[in-house]
């Protein structure tokens, strides 16, 4: 399985603060759940990245 692998599969992502000052990305598939806490100049290197592949994304579609 890799990036471009297809997948039929729903699943639901939450994205915020937590109190004690992390940014937690939350995924839920089915009875999985996955917490991910980062602390917020790691969220702002993913967010840096989320930006750059919607970017490169894009630019495959035009």
């Amino acid at each position: 399985m890799g990036i471009n692998s297809e997948r039929d599969i729903e699943a639901n992502m939450q994205i915020g603060p937590t109190d004690i000052g992390m940014v937690r990305i939350f995924i839920e598939a089915g009875d999985i759940e996955i917490p991910m806490d980062f602390d917020p100049e790691e969220a702002e290197e993913i967010a840096d990245e989320i930006r750059a592949a919607a970017q490169a994304a894009r630019s495959l579609s035009d």
